[in-house]
């Protein structure tokens, strides 16, 4: 197991419970139809402690281009190394949305909304305003790295450690990401994760659903950008404050 694999096996897991969670609470005749945001936003959560019991051994469980930006950025996590963690990130997160959409294939056959659809792969703004949207993206984001700072005291005990999600421990982090969706995920669906939104909504695109609409590329640059300015932003007080 290298971090490269590790980061796509994690992120294949966050998304295919994450959004797995929404497909089943959203789309036509399945078992959970209707069962709400506490449903969503506790899967979200466990697939994130799932995530990281796998991949935080080998990775640090990063799982999130903003987190593993936001550490480099902090100084606690080399530049070198970003590309091929954002890479498998991405390629993780496509291969979660692929599996979404095998097993519950049937369901969206069923589901005519074409915004159900798309918002089992990516998020959309309950309420459009471009300008809250991107704070809540951001805000969310702060939040998550911030703390994931804080608790790890951005430091290496180490040169064998690798510093991450995954040196929480997983309960610690699926309680945080449980707290944001709870609190701040009403506006946007908090994707506070580029490679979560972005990987899922280019699946959405390129395969074969049926009926699906369009993709509101015109929305999409908002959880990819936010988030990092987020998680640059969480790093930059923790640096001053440290």
């Amino acid at each position: 197991m290298t971090p490269f694999i590790a980061e796509i096996l994690g992120t294949a897991l966050l998304i295919t419970l994450g959004c797995g969670v929404v497909a089943n609470v959203i789309l036509n005749e399945t078992k959970g139809n209707n069962s709400g945001w506490i449903v969503i936003t506790t899967g979200w959560g466990l697939a994130v402690y799932v995530a990281v019991v796998v991949a935080g051994p080998y990775s640090g469980a990063h799982i999130n281009p903003a987190v593993t930006i936001a550490l480099a950025v902090a100084g606690s996590f080399s530049w070198e190394a970003v590309p091929s963690y954002l890479l498998g990130q991405f390629i993780g997160a496509m291969i979660g949305a692929l599996v979404v959409w095998l097993v519950y294939k049937d369901h969206f056959d069923r589901t005519d909304d074409t915004g159900l659809k798309r918002a089992v792969f990516c998020t959309d703004p309950a309420i459009s305003n471009t300008f809250r949207n991107f704070l809540s993206e951001v805000v969310g984001t702060f939040v998550l790295v911030f703390t994931v700072l804080y608790f790890t005291d951005a430091s290496i005990a180490d040169t064998e450690s690798v510093i991450g999600l995954g040196s929480l421990g997983a309960l610690p982090v699926a309680f945080l990401v449980w707290s944001i969706g709870l609190s701040l995920g009403g506006t946007t669906g908090y994707a506070i994760n580029p490679a979560r939104d972005l990987g899922p909504r280019i699946m959405h695109a390129i395969m074969p659903i049926k009926g699906k609409g369009d993709n509101n590329w015109g929305y999409s640059w908002i959880p990819v950008i936010g988030p990092i300015v987020g998680g640059i932003l969480a790093a930059a007080l923790a640096m001053a404050l440290a």
